[in-house]
């Protein structure tokens, strides 16, 4: 069901789709042609944290649906990684091939600047670490950028690192050890993270099966494959939930455990980088049906944010290594709790990051109503 909700006159009601959100902000410049919203879920954690997106959205409509979707769930993430941050998002409604421009980004800049610290951000899909350069000229509220411009740098790393601690925790689970090697992974998605992946997991002794749309990565991974002495197959598209392989790595789209996929998937278990892999939230119950150990994507994919949050206290690589190694233990509580209390990880995950939430904000109220005078009552 559409988050969006119609008045009387069929017009879209966004008071009805923010219902669950604290603020969004709709950001216009007709100069830069900049058409953006900023959603910020909840900051009970602490100020709102997440990626800015730009995509060719075709109408208003989707373009609030993906921003609030994407703001809620990066309230969870952050939660989930245990960083003092709270859930934001934001989306540039426009083509990121041949309509960006510094100028755009330096009147995003303007807006991020005028949340006054609420909301801070970075890159996303179709946004590089090289826009935001030009939006930290008109705010500090960017994060993510280069290391020369004071930036953690890539944070590919640490997401494919805590995909690679992820899946040590499934392989945990399903076998009594997390030993990568010998298993075999089926990667939908070379990209940034994928390929990383890939590498780390072809170099510790995996066997790979593999698919993307760009043939020259496929290549380069074949490559790797041979100077280790590991299998790697290709196939093509779709071909990929048919693959006979231990666990399946998506790295790309979400989305993709849906009706059609979920019947066609054989593997152990799911633990990938992708935002979102679930449809709908029953598809996590089809999959207990199946058989198949979900790592709920979130606290799997949260290394870029370990990052990128660790960069506004200064950048340590050491400490987000740190954190990192923690989603291994974070899965594994997860997965406890799921099979103790006879739900989904999904479900388990959902409830260990709420808790967390309102632990916080109980604690804030313990420390404002301490303040208050004796005969205050």
């Amino acid at each position: 069901m559409s988050l969006l909700e119609r008045d009387m006159s069929g017009e879209v009601s966004v008071l009805q789709a923010m219902s669950e959100h604290e603020q969004i902000v709709f950001c216009n410049d007709s100069h830069t042609g900049l058409k953006a919203i900023i959603a910020i879920h909840d900051t009970t954690l602490g100020p709102a944290l997440g990626g800015c997106r730009m995509h060719p959205y075709s109408t208003m409509s989707e373009a609030i649906n993906d921003v609030l979707r994407l703001s809620k769930g990066m309230t969870y993430k952050c939660a989930a990684a245990d960083v003092d941050f709270g859930g934001g998002k934001a989306v540039i409604i426009g083509d990121p091939r041949t309509q960006k421009s510094p100028e755009m980004f330096r009147a995003f800049g303007q807006y991020v600047a005028s949340l006054n610290g609420r909301f801070y951000t970075g890159t996303d899909m179709g946004t590089t670490m090289d826009d935001f350069v030009h939006a930290l000229k008109e705010t500090q509220c960017i994060v993510g950028v280069p290391e020369i411009y004071g930036g953690s740098g890539d944070s590919s790393i640490p997401t494919a690192e805590g995909v690679i601690n992820g899946i040590k925790a499934t392989n945990q689970v399903l076998f009594g050890h997390d030993d990568v090697a010998g298993k075999v992974y089926a990667i939908q998605g070379l990209g940034k993270v994928g390929f990383k992946v890939a590498e780390q997991l072809l170099y510790a002794g995996g066997r790979l099966i593999v698919t993307d749309i760009n043939e020259q990565v496929l290549e380069q991974i074949k490559e790797v494959g041979k100077h280790v002495g590991n299998e790697v197959t290709v196939v093509k598209g779709d071909d990929i939930y048919r693959a006979k392989a231990d666990v399946f790595v998506p790295c790309a789209l979400g989305g993709i455990i849906n009706d059609d996929t979920i019947e066609q998937l054989t593997v152990k278990a799911i633990v990938g980088s992708a935002n979102n892999q679930l449809q709908q939230e029953h598809h996590a119950s089809v999959l207990v049906e199946k058989g198949i150990l979900y790592a709920p994507d979130y606290i799997v994919n949260s290394g870029g944010l370990i990052q990128v949050a660790d960069e506004l206290y200064g950048s340590n690589k050491e400490r987000v290594l740190t954190k990192t190694k923690a989603i291994y233990f974070s899965l594994l509580e997860v997965f406890q709790q799921a099979s103790r209390e006879q739900m989904t990880t999904v479900k388990a995950a959902n409830e260990m990051c709420e808790k967390r939430i309102q632990d916080r904000k109980e604690r804030n109220s313990f420390f404002l109503h301490s303040k208050r005078p004796k005969w205050d009552v």
